[in-house]
């Protein structure tokens, strides 16, 4: 058969099950976009191409399935670009298919011409630059593989507009493999080796009395969290997160002690601090998890899995180590640590002691006015705004009050402020229904990535929260949510201010306040509204949240301002240079 470039890459799209992509057309993609015309790909027409590939991200955070987004050459890739390093960064597995100028102008300084692949290089799992039609056969099933083998990440493929014009003869389409078996994956944890080291890992669980769960990103699946559910039935320990492991275990449970680090809990870092044993799976020690190093679970012996052979002893040096998925690795941890306990478990009133206390130091330390400011602190034209840790902790009870059920939201967030409150106060109960842009921090994460996740899941209401400094860097995307009409509820904590900027020039530079205020603020309502999406102020309004989370209005966006004290402070908060037990609480 003859197929031209754009025509292969369509019909290779609709091949791996690919149904939405996002994007914005230009010269050196429109041969692509000409050929979408005639697929059953849907397209949504962001208005910045770093919103086409947070969108992306949305879609893929809440399913594991790779997404697709597209961008031109030159400035279209170079915007999408943000986008994809964050998702290298979270280990998001996303497909980023650029245009790029002609074969014959490349390096020639061409209109709209830049190294997409030079430049995408370091900040994605892979890069591909495409010389022929035929490159593409391999090209596109290989980026779908590489995406989602190993440790998840962002494959970007940079294809000139004369590649997709041009045709090429092949026999058969070729064959799609979605996943390859893990013990297939380079530097994974043979099989023989995986016995011995369970055993050791058993027996090292067997013999300590202060152990903690310690859950990152890698853990954040259903089949990963059901297995680590399962795991703490049969062995009972206080399990704390990272920023990206909220929600594979429930807030909700009674051993749960919260996020670990800068602005964790201080539950969870008394108990990393206090420990004898870590089990640290799907974590790679960040250093917003850790802090200082030296003094990060300094009594601990560590037992690491991870399915990243990089991320082993790169930080923290472990005890014992295992290069897999999660789940496999409890799916057999389980069973021989319950067999071993079978044996003697003489242990188990020391470790029960433990999790009493640990979880008694949460009940202690928790508050909903933690960061509150005292009386003489409070801004004075602030001084109706609400509590945001008690409004973000009523979301699913007011939900619920509107018709939606809890188990019907997902949640998604910009960064800074409010980033954290959503973090320490939303009760996350399911795996992937908690999205935040982690290691890069990108703000401008929190609107695209909504959009995604309703076009991913359309029986589910989507709840954005931003700040006003957040919202304004991709704002504009009120436009594509209007235009597709989907079930997400953006609710802008409104302070004036660059929030954790502000906070950290307050503790840290003697509140001298640079470029943090701001002078002038928009009516977002008037916004919201001037793009078509219906706008409610929840501080005017007592029953806001009838509209905003109403299941009659199921496929109805809306956008809700709240306004908070530029007081309030997100505590715990650990300077640096100091212990997380060493946090800011007051």
């Amino acid at each position: 058969m003859k197929k031209t470039g754009a025509q292969i890459i369509v019909e290779l799209l609709q091949r791996q099950g690919v149904e939405t992509v996002a994007g914005i057309p230009g010269g050196s993609i429109l041969p692509l976009y000409d050929e979408l015309t005639r697929s059953k790909i849907k397209h949504v027409l962001v208005r910045q191409e770093q919103a086409g590939g947070f969108i992306a991200q949305g879609m893929t955070r809440t399913n594991g399935i790779p997404a697709v987004c597209l961008a031109t050459s030159g400035p279209g890739a170079m915007n999408l670009l943000t986008a994809v390093a964050d998702a290298r960064c979270d280990s998001v597995p996303i497909i980023a298919i650029t245009g790029q100028v002609n074969t014959y102008l490349i390096g020639t300084d061409a209109f709209q011409e830049a190294d997409t692949f030079g430049l995408s290089f370091p900040i994605t799992k892979h890069s591909i630059m495409v010389k022929s039609p035929e490159e593409l056969l391999t090209a596109i099933p290989l980026a779908f593989e590489i995406a989602v083998n190993g440790r998840p990440g962002p494959v970007l493929i940079d294809v000139p507009r004369d590649v997709q014009l041009a045709e090429c003869e092949f026999d058969a389409w070729p064959e799609i493999n979605k996943i390859s078996d893990e013990n297939d994956v380079r530097f994974h944890t043979k099989s023989d080796a995986m016995g011995p080291i369970l055993n050791m890992a058993v027996e090292m669980l067997a013999a300590a009395k202060k152990p903690v769960l310690y859950l990152g990103g890698g853990c954040n699946s259903r089949e990963a969290a059901d297995q680590l559910r399962n795991f703490k039935k049969k062995y009972r320990l206080p399990a704390v997160t990272s920023l990206m492991g909220l929600g594979c275990i429930p807030s909700s449970d009674s051993d749960f002690a919260g996020m670990v680090g800068m602005h964790g809990s201080y539950a969870a870092n008394v108990a990393m601090n206090e420990s004898d044993l870590v089990i640290a799976a799907g974590v790679r020690f960040d250093d917003r998890a850790t802090g200082v190093v030296a003094k990060f679970c300094p009594n601990a012996k560590i037992i690491h899995i991870d399915i990243d052979a990089a991320e082993i002893n790169k930080i923290m040096p472990a005890n014992a180590s295992i290069v897999a998925k999660v789940e496999s690795v409890f799916a057999e941890l389980t069973p021989m640590l319950e067999n071993r306990l079978k044996a003697d478990n003489s242990l188990e009133s020391d470790r029960n002691q433990w999790a009493d206390h640990i979880i008694q130091v949460k009940k202690e330390t928790g508050s909903m006015t933690c960061g509150t400011p005292k009386a003489e602190e409070k801004n004075r034209n602030f001084a109706d705004s609400v509590n945001p840790r008690e409004f973000i902790s009523s979301i699913p009870e007011l939900a619920e009050k509107a018709g939606t059920k809890k188990t019907d939201l997902i949640v998604t967030t910009d960064v800074g402020q409010h980033q954290m409150f959503a973090a320490q106060y939303y009760p996350v109960e399911e795996p992937r229904t908690f999205l935040t842009s982690g290691s890069l921090g990108t703000m401008g994460f929190g609107l695209p990535a909504a959009i995604g996740a309703a076009i991913a899941n359309p029986d589910k209401r989507i709840v954005c929260f931003s700040g006003d400094g957040s919202i304004m860097m991709n704002i504009q995307e009120l436009a594509t949510l209007a235009e597709n009409n989907l079930a997400v509820t953006v609710i802008v904590l409104e302070n004036g201010t660059l929030g954790m900027v502000y906070q950290q020039q307050k503790f840290l530079f003697d509140k001298t306040y640079s470029a943090s205020e701001f002078m002038a603020s928009p009516n977002l309502l008037k916004i919201a509204e001037g793009f078509g999406i219906e706008a409610v102020d929840a501080d005017a309004d007592p029953e806001w949240f009838k509209k905003a989370f109403d299941a009659n209005r199921k496929n109805k966006p809306c956008f809700v301002r709240v306004r908070v004290d530029p007081e309030e402070n997100v505590l715990p908060f650990v300077p640096g240079g100091k212990a997380n037990i060493d946090s800011i609480r007051d």
